[in-house]
């Protein structure tokens, strides 16, 4: 992965836990696609925490940030021409947004199956594409396979981006033409 990662954390002001008496307590339900997209949102605009991620010419960057509820989140700086290329998060249901710059997604508009298959052929019907600028962005179910790119030749984009559960898994596919193959999945090992 060309990605540099940032080995510190940075609360989410919006969505930090509060520390409640014992008497009080209550249980924390997961959130839901809207609520990691609502977080997402507000998070992409906290002009101090985006300005805080340090940006490399060279690769990817990303600080991780406590998401609502258990959620995994991760402030994530682009490099002019740099992508994620094919993957999906598994089981896990996410949201991003762009906090700068602007960021262009392709996906998949087709439920796949989730196991048992190397090379599949999509129908020419699947392909979607969405310009997402500062301030856009989108909620995504489980097994999304997308990827996401910073078509840009001279400017960064950062984007914020949120999963729940936390990241079981990714996996990679590679694309040609209507060819989608499986080709590694990966662990959170893997990047972190």
């Amino acid at each position: 992965m060309s990605a540099r990662p940032f080995s510190f954390s940075v609360p989410a002001h919006a969505s930090a836990p509060v520390p409640v008496p014992h008497s009080e307590a209550r249980t924390v339900s997961a959130p839901d696609a809207a609520e990691l997209l609502a977080f997402v949102r507000r998070t992409a605009n906290d002009a101090a925490l985006v300005a805080s991620l340090p940006l490399d010419p060279e690769g990817r960057t990303w600080i991780r940030l406590d998401g609502p509820g258990g959620s995994e989140a991760w402030l994530i700086g682009w490099p002019p021409g740099t992508g994620t290329g094919w993957h999906d998060h598994a089981d896990s249901i996410g949201a991003f947004t762009t906090a700068a710059g602007t960021l262009k997604e392709h996906s998949l508009a087709a439920r796949l199956p989730t196991e048992g298959w190397k090379t599949l052929e999509l129908s020419g019907d699947v392909d979607r594409t969405r310009q997402l600028a500062a301030g856009q962005g989108r909620a995504f179910g489980r097994h999304h396979i997308h990827e996401v790119l910073n078509e840009s030749t001279g400017a960064h984009a950062v984007s914020v981006h949120a999963y729940y559960p936390p990241l079981p898994r990714i996996r990679r596919y590679s694309r040609t033409g209507a060819v989608l193959r499986l080709e590694q999945t990966e662990r959170p090992e893997d990047w972190q």
